[in-house]
């Protein structure tokens, strides 16, 4: 996690900087299902990189939003999911996704 050190003064500027990026929404929106292995996701992700997905995933571990479970299995089974502080944005992204939904039929 970020110290308070690292953080913008606007809690807006902080939530953007946790979140804003549009693979980061998009990877909280996979996860707020259920969770996911890196290849689903990859594969759900139209256009994501290998790289970037591992560094938004990296990113959001460190930030503490979302937990990476190691499983000890051959081949490792890996997965993803929301921590306590990732689910406590799900008011958020619905949110995000009213919007959208309102936006797009407004302009249908």
């Amino acid at each position: 996690m970020k110290t308070k050190d690292q953080l913008p003064l606007c809690p807006v500027a902080t939530t953007v900087q946790l979140i804003g990026s549009k693979w980061k929404l998009l990877i909280l929106r996979n996860l707020m299902a259920r969770p996911w292995r890196f290849n689903e996701l990859k594969r759900d992700l139209d256009g994501i990189s290998q790289k970037v997905l591992t560094e938004s995933l990296r990113s959001m571990e460190e930030d503490g939003i979302i937990t990476r479970t190691v499983y000890p299995e051959v081949p490792p089974k890996v997965e993803y999911s929301l921590s306590e502080l990732g689910e406590s944005m799900r008011p958020i992204i619905s949110a995000m996704e009213s919007f959208g939904n309102e936006y797009q039929k407004a302009v249908s």
